[in-house]
């Protein structure tokens, strides 16, 4: 069994939801997490959680999605959207360094907000970083994220970067990048981690694996890097999928645990 730590099943348009989640569900996938990426698709992504048992929300807004002029969301706001059975985590949240340039304070403001909001509720946090680990990771030492810990999402950054996010309580999670055969850093980041701090998605409907590389991505895919994964381990793929189920359930525990 398999669970898809991070998806947009709104997002993805080839098909509907309910025959994305049957098509993974006969892969062996059997829970998903989908992630809310700003103000305007947090009804969506709730409303799916709500129409299925084994979809389950975040809230917050991806770091890319927002502007200096986009109206902050406080801390309140996000309690309240949190105030959800079906919500079990805040984000994704983070820094963007890609789609954003210059003096990123407005940004910052924004990512201590989400981090906040999470510490008070109690719910892990969803971390997007992309050119700015040194200050993504500062900022979640500054704000004491290790009283809640969360997942560092599509990670791309090298072992030094996952083993001091994981001294801050956070879990690495894999997409479909592992699967590139140009990812070397990422191929040793997987060699290396300790099973029990591992975590594997797909960000459906972005960046497929191998051998759906260039294709619209979804849930059913993340057994292709459950797979690759066991592979540059030499373990079991059911070791894989065993461990980051477990993992799963441990990190976001408001979640029910099927078994």
């Amino acid at each position: 069994m398999l669970v898809d730590s991070h998806c947009h099943l709104d997002q993805i348009t080839v098909d509907t939801p309910e025959n994305l989640i049957e098509t993974a569900h006969l892969k062996g996938v059997s829970h998903f997490l989908c992630v809310a990426i700003d103000e305007s698709n947090i009804s969506t992504v709730l409303a799916l959680a709500t129409q299925f048992d084994s979809v389950f929300a975040s809230v917050g807004v991806h770091p890319a999605h927002l502007t200096e002029s986009t109206p902050e969301m406080t801390v309140d706001e996000l309690l309240q959207l949190a105030d959800n059975d079906r919500v079990i985590a805040i984000g994704e949240t983070g820094l963007d360094y890609y789609h954003h340039k210059g003096d990123l304070a407005w940004q910052k403001q924004r990512f201590r907000n989400h981090i906040a909001a999470a510490k008070e509720i109690g719910k892990p946090l969803i971390i997007h970083t992309r050119e700015s680990h040194e200050d993504t990771l500062a900022i979640l030492k500054q704000e004491k994220a290790d009283h809640i810990g969360g997942v560092m999402h599509c990670f791309v950054e090298d072992w030094e970067t996952a083993q001091k996010a994981m001294d801050l309580g956070f879990y690495i999670s894999l997409s479909g990048i592992v699967t590139f055969k140009t990812a070397k850093v990422l191929h040793d980041v997987a060699k290396k981690m300790p099973l029990s701090h591992l975590l594997v998605e797909t960000d459906a409907p972005y960046l497929a694996p191998v051998p759906h590389r260039g294709k619209v991505n979804q849930p059913a895919y993340v057994c292709y890097v459950a797979d690759y994964i066991a592979e540059l381990r030499n373990e079991s793929v059911e070791d894989i999928a065993s461990a980051t189920t477990d993992n799963f359930f441990r990190l976001f525990s408001t979640a029910s645990h099927p078994y």
